[in-house]
């Protein structure tokens, strides 16, 4: 059997805060979230439409930008159309295709939401790292997030 090049503790270290960091905060905000009657998943959905022209976007596109199925999406968007925070519209030029559009609720709940959500990741993020650190914490994660990007195309 070939070493597969164990990491070393200080690597292992490294990996295993980013898991539990990642988690942590993830279920921390979620939790902040159901304040609000959103998950982190709707809220991200949210913004990612009130960010694109018209606030809407491709269902397919919505779906690589959230790192979800498509068909997870689809029922998550259901969800979302049922609590009137978006619509479902058919592209005009593709039949196939399906926009996912930000109502007039989804962008009140939006704003509405942003400023504690923003105050949150700074209380349990940025606001915990020095300058120095966030810029680091940027270039890192850039670089992998660029790596797997890239790699995700391919297949």
């Amino acid at each position: 059997m070939e070493d597969p090049g164990w990491l070393s503790p200080r690597e292992q270290g490294a990996w295993r805060a980013h898991l539990a960091a990642h988690r942590l905060l993830s279920y921390q905000l979620d939790r902040e979230l159901q304040a609000f009657g959103l998950s982190l998943n709707d809220y991200e959905i949210l913004v990612n439409l009130s960010e694109s022209p018209g606030h809407r976007m491709r269902m397919s596109e919505l779906a690589d930008a959230t790192i979800q199925s498509r068909s997870r999406l689809s029922h998550q968007i259901s969800r979302m159309e049922a609590a009137g925070l978006v619509a479902r519209e058919d592209c005009e030029d593709d039949r196939r295709g399906t926009y996912a559009v930000l109502t007039d609720l989804g962008w009140d709940t939006t704003q509405r939401v942003a400023p504690d959500h923003v105050a949150s990741v700074r209380e349990h993020f940025i606001d915990l790292l020095t300058p120095e650190q966030v810029a680091t914490v940027e270039e890192i994660y850039t670089q992998v997030v660029d790596h797997l990007h890239s790699i995700r195309s391919v297949k």
